[in-house]
């Protein structure tokens, strides 16, 4: 995804984020366990489902945790 809170609302800004398939154009907008987040990044889409939502910030690998990356795996390896 993104490195930095900036570029995330950069691209939600530039309507390239959607929430349960409806566009969103509020950075702050809330999501939570269950939802499904489709963002077009670094030339690609990629559609993440929520798992949990975290308690702090913390590192990549802990991130990592709290979603379900949704992308066919074949997909990937092309």
């Amino acid at each position: 995804m993104v490195k930095t809170r900036t570029l995330a609302a950069s691209i939600v800004s530039q309507g390239q984020v959607r929430l349960n398939k409806v566009k969103i154009a509020k950075p702050a907008q809330e999501v939570g366990p269950g939802d499904v987040i489709t963002l077009a990044a670094h030339g690609r889409v990629r559609v993440l489902k929520v798992l949990a939502i975290g308690t702090r910030r913390g590192p990549a690998s802990e991130a990592q945790t709290l979603y379900e990356d949704m992308a066919d795996p074949a997909a990937d390896a092309s």
